[in-house]
């Protein structure tokens, strides 16, 4: 056959099949340059960008530790390509560690490094069948990568400015139920606590929490409230969902005593927990009674104006943790004593940690 009647059938065949014409009518617009990868340890304020999962996101207002796609504040601005990297098959980019994602029901074996749903790190300390990393903290810890992708720092310290030394030189007495590691461990929940500000910041929001507890626990000794005739007291009925686990079921738990029925769900939908049904896992599981408390010190404000981080991250002073926590119950003269055995602690604390006070310690 010629080659100018090979051309010819060629051509013909193509037409017949329908192969694609290699010449496009018009370009694909091109995506726009990823924004600086997500990091959930940042501060964003509204108009702010980040890349996340190869999309570039706009902060409506301020954020930390909040996973565009998952949180109200990022608004989606559309794909993106190249630029300062997002995220990969479930991996950061832009920083250098390129871990796969975390997989419910797969299996894993110590060692394994992975990316949670909430974009951060976490590696297995044993062997697990894909368990949720941010509740069954007996197999994963929290994993920071060095920017190589094969290396890192594996807590339990974290990096968390409270040593283990010193966490026991605060509570010498502790029920062993209270464990560093499940502190530490619990860190990743709220990525934002004792890591926002001057390092003199960060160890006075350490000290603040940690004296908050010290209070609500007598120095990290009581599991549970003591008072069992309250325990009734805090199922409130007039929620749409009640109190499925029991009319006594929701008492005070944990390093800041989480209570009642709405506290427990509420917590529970924050930390992807089903605390509603499950509030003895406040007392069975160290890391998540930790995060239970972290919940409240991070997002509510309670009977205060503010958050109880928020009060320290922004100079507020130790007393206004003190009003989120309780109040007039103890403010404004409601209990001065309670008040001054808070500050008692939070002044302790901070000079073991090797700060200062700072101001406004009373409310």
């Amino acid at each position: 056959m010629s080659r100018q009647r090979l051309i010819a059938f060629l051509a013909s065949l193509a037409a017949v099949v329908g192969l694609a014409i290699m010449v496009p009518l018009s370009s694909p617009a091109s995506a726009a340059d990823c924004a600086a990868a997500w990091n959930a340890s940042s501060v964003y304020t509204g108009g702010m960008t980040a890349s996340y999962n190869s999309h570039n996101w706009s902060a409506k207002w301020w954020t930390q530790g909040e996973t565009p796609g998952v949180a109200d504040v990022w608004a989606d601005q559309g794909g993106c390509s190249g630029g300062s990297g997002g995220t990969t098959g479930g991996s950061t980019g832009g920083s250098g560690c390129s871990y796969p994602a975390w997989v419910a029901g797969r299996s894993y074996v110590a060692g394994d490094i992975v990316q949670y749903t909430n974009g951060l790190d976490y590696v297995a300390t044993h062997d697990n069948p894909g368990y949720d990393p941010t509740i069954s903290t007996w197999y994963w810890s929290p994993y920071t990568c060095s920017g190589s992708g094969s290396g890192g720092t594996t807590p339990p310290a974290g990096g968390f400015v409270v040593s283990e030394a010193q966490f026991d030189q605060m509570f010498p007495s502790r029920n062993s139920f209270y464990t560093y590691s499940g502190l530490t461990a619990a860190l990743g929940a709220y990525p934002g606590f004792a890591t926002t500000g001057s390092d003199t910041v960060k160890k006075q929001e350490a000290a603040a929490f940690l004296a908050n507890v010290s209070h609500e626990t007598g120095g990290l000794v009581y599991i549970v409230e003591q008072n069992t005739a309250n325990y009734s007291h805090y199922c409130d009925t007039n929620q749409s969902y009640g109190c499925p686990a029991g009319q006594s079921a929701y008492y005070g738990r944990g390093p800041l005593q989480i209570s009642w029925n709405f506290n427990y769900k509420a917590a529970g939908d924050a930390l992807g927990i089903d605390l509603l049904d499950n509030p003895n896992l406040v007392q069975t599981d160290p890391a998540v009674a930790w995060k239970t408390a972290l919940w409240y010190w991070d997002t509510q404000s309670g009977p205060g104006t503010m958050t109880p981080h928020n009060a320290m991250v922004n100079s507020a002073g130790f007393g206004e943790t003190i009003r989120s926590i309780n109040g007039s119950v103890e403010c404004n003269g409601g209990n001065p004593a309670e008040v001054q055995d808070r500050v008692n602690d939070y002044e302790s604390f901070v000079s073991i940690l090797g700060v200062s006070a700072g101001s406004n310690l009373s409310c």
